[in-house]
């Protein structure tokens, strides 16, 4: 599904990330850990084609079959900004969002969409009135409208409250069943053990870590990612 090979992103002399290996099989849900610069969000951005890399080879197959230069159309990211629209309202930033992806824009689809992430009936407000978890809310609608095969997510919990946490990991449980691939940027170590079946740890612009779940418990989890977060 994903390999990069000794990829490096360098702004001027430092070296957002070096020579960073990672491979990324189909339907995996990774978890990404790091202290704030490690390289995460540079890693996410050049995985949506957000960014281009400064060295090193980087391929993605999406599990449907993509034409030539249509692989983007196959990820869905969402960054850590929600980056709407504040004067439009929630189902107009949707309809432009969908028009952009090609996807069915009608009223029914995307108030569909505005329900299976609990904003139902505020379809028509403009997001300026929305708090800071119905935004994430409607972020995560826009960002996964065209059904994509691959999920980029940069600390995608950021604003939710406990009811807006409790649906989000329920979606990742159900795109994770359904044979999505998630790669997920978080800082909440034990929310990101809990969901995710390996375990990435970025140290410096490269893989310090890379385990599958069952091959550490939590606190031997806990023991080894302190000193990279140093």
């Amino acid at each position: 599904m994903i390999e990069a090979r000794n990829l490096g992103k360098y702004f001027g002399r430092f070296a957002a990330l070096n020579n960073l290996h990672l491979t990324v099989s189909d339907g995996e849900f990774i978890a990404l850990f790091g202290k704030n610069g490690a390289g995460k969000t540079t890693l996410l951005r050049i995985l949506a084609g957000l960014s281009r890399p400064s060295r090193g080879e980087l391929k993605i197959k999406p599990s449907r079959q993509a034409p030539p230069g249509a692989v983007r159309g196959h990820i869905g990211y969402l960054s850590h900004e929600t980056s709407l629209y504040m004067d439009l309202t929630a189902v107009e930033n949707l309809r432009f969002h969908a028009r952009l992806t090609d996807v069915p824009s009608d009223d029914r689809a995307l108030a569909m969409r505005m329900q299976q992430v609990g904003l139902a009936g505020r379809e028509r407000d403009p997001v300026r009135n929305f708090s800071r978890g119905m935004q994430q809310r409607l972020a995560i609608a826009r960002a996964f409208l065209h059904n994509p095969d691959i999920l980029l997510l940069d600390e995608p919990f950021t604003g939710l409250d406990s009811s807006g946490c409790d649906f989000f990991k329920s979606f990742l449980a159900a795109a994770h069943a359904d044979g999505k691939t998630c790669i997920m940027a978080i800082h909440d170590t034990r929310l990101g053990y809990e969901i995710a079946e390996r375990l990435v740890v970025i140290s410096r612009g490269a893989v310090a870590l890379d385990a599958a779940k069952p091959s550490l418990d939590y606190a031997q989890f806990r023991e080894k990612l302190e000193p990279l977060l140093a």
